[in-house]
């Protein structure tokens, strides 16, 4: 099996950012940080980072966001964040351009890798 990896961050020895096999491209879970460390406490500006960091490796492997065919959400506070589903969906469609045409699943958990980030987003993508 011919694999394409891609690692980046402070973690780059531990794992990858994206695998490509063939025209699947699998991105581990992004997450609300910044490239200086920062991340907003709204779930929502978490979010805009978690899409910024996944465009980041999409572009590696000369994909875009229109790319992407599934997102697995995991979410501290599933209240939250449906309490606040209208403007984060509003915010993720802009991101997107139009309405995403992707399958979703949000999961509950009870912690992140650190303890203030709310929200972490896998992805698949195919790649032409």
């Amino acid at each position: 099996m011919n694999k394409k990896l891609y690692r980046d961050g402070p973690y780059e020895d531990f794992f990858s950012q994206g695998v490509l096999v063939g025209n699947i491209l699998t991105l581990a879970g992004q997450i609300g940080v910044d490239e200086e460390g920062n991340s907003p406490e709204d779930i929502k500006g978490q979010m805009v980072i978690c899409y910024k960091n996944i465009c980041n490796v999409l572009t590696h492997f000369g994909g875009t966001l229109e790319n992407v065919i599934d997102e697995t959400w995991f979410v501290t506070n599933v209240d939250e964040c449906m309490e606040n589903v209208t403007e984060i969906f509003s915010e993720r469609e802009k991101i997107y351009g139009c309405k995403p045409e992707v399958s979703q699943t949000l999961v509950g958990v009870s912690a992140l890798v650190q303890p203030n980030l709310k929200i972490e987003i896998k992805c698949i993508a195919y790649i032409d």
